[in-house]
């Protein structure tokens, strides 16, 4: 990424929260991590993106500050969310443990290393399960030390992809067994992962896990760094992926969209590529794609956005951006 004093020590922070049909509740939530309690703005952060899926009930909060500012942007959002949100009362066809769901922490900056990000997602777990009794967390990416076990790996450990997942039985990472109203939250750090959603023109689920399976990265010639889910959605089936950032070591990828952490270059899956992929593998059954949608920005377009929102003093960039590609 273009290097500018501005963006040296920019993170990324893709809140995910557990409500998108009550949007004024969502956007209190993205206005809690740049306001304090007196309503005084936190200087240098701001919130790039909010993006809302009715089906989903679901929304991602994409908030970035300075290494130095983003654990209190973050608490300040998750204690609203959880005072706002109750999973007794959740309804969505996404899976979800939380009510804040999802915490990922990501470098932008060169002078930022995903070890500082893991040191900031653990201290958001501690403070987390301090400022509000009864919620819990647990650990993934470089936050678990020192496995650092992939966010997928973790999820299934602690039940995610169940539909009904039994609580009393979790042990979380920080704070007390899970309680129904706030549920379990994940937190962690890692290189930049991208959310990318292709929708197939088909109500047949069965064809969209055969489509996830064949793209994800554990499949013999699947995507590296692409994990998946198909999901009902809007009447049709979306092909939901996860797109981590990897080592641009084997060849192939030296044309893939690349960025630098300290002296590592990553790189990841572009859009594309995902959508032909799935576009191929659907067409086999006589289906079509309706479209793909990016939940919030590549790593370039994030740190670009966030240096220009912040030497404009942006802080509600969502509203001012409509246009932009979501």
């Amino acid at each position: 990424m273009a290097s500018s004093c501005l963006g040296r020590r920019l993170v990324a922070c893709l809140l995910n929260v557990s409500e998108a049909r009550r949007k004024e509740l969502v956007e209190s939530v993205a206005e809690a991590a740049l306001y304090d309690a007196a309503g005084v703005r936190r200087e240098g952060t701001t919130v790039l993106n909010i993006f809302n899926d009715h089906d989903y009930n679901r929304s991602v909060i994409t908030i970035v500050s300075s290494i130095d500012s983003i654990r209190e942007a973050v608490l300040s959002a998750c204690e609203k969310a959880c005072r706002l949100l109750d999973m007794c009362a959740h309804a969505g066809v996404h899976p979800c443990m939380g009510a804040v769901d999802l915490i990922p922490i990501y470098p932008l900056g060169e002078e930022v290393g995903v070890d500082d990000c893991a040191a900031e997602a653990r201290a958001v777990a501690q403070g987390l399960t301090e400022r509000v009794q009864g919620t819990s967390a647990f650990l993934f990416g470089w936050a678990d030390a020192p496995l650092q076990r992939g966010l997928a790996q973790r999820r299934k450990e602690m039940g995610w992809f169940k539909k009904t997942a039994d609580m009393q039985a979790i042990r979380p990472d920080v704070g007390p067994p899970p309680q129904k109203r706030f549920g379990l939250t994940g937190v962690g750090a890692s290189p930049y992962v991208m959310n990318c959603n292709v929708t197939i023109d088909t109500q047949d689920i069965t064809m969209g896990r055969s489509i996830a399976a064949a793209i994800r990265e554990s499949t013999p010639g699947g995507l590296p760094g692409v994990q998946v889910l198909a999901l009902p959605h809007e009447g049709a089936v979306e092909i939901a992926c996860n797109v981590e950032s990897v080592k641009v070591d084997p060849p192939g990828r030296e044309q893939w969209p690349s960025f630098r952490i300290g002296d590592q270059l990553y790189c990841h899956a572009p859009a594309s590529l995902i959508t032909a992929r799935v576009s191929e593998l659907a067409g086999r059954g006589g289906v079509c794609t309706k479209g793909t949608a990016l939940v919030g920005f590549t790593p370039h377009e994030c740190r670009g956005l966030a240096e220009f929102a912040l030497s404009q003093g942006i802080a509600e960039f969502w509203k001012e951006q409509r246009r932009i590609r979501m």
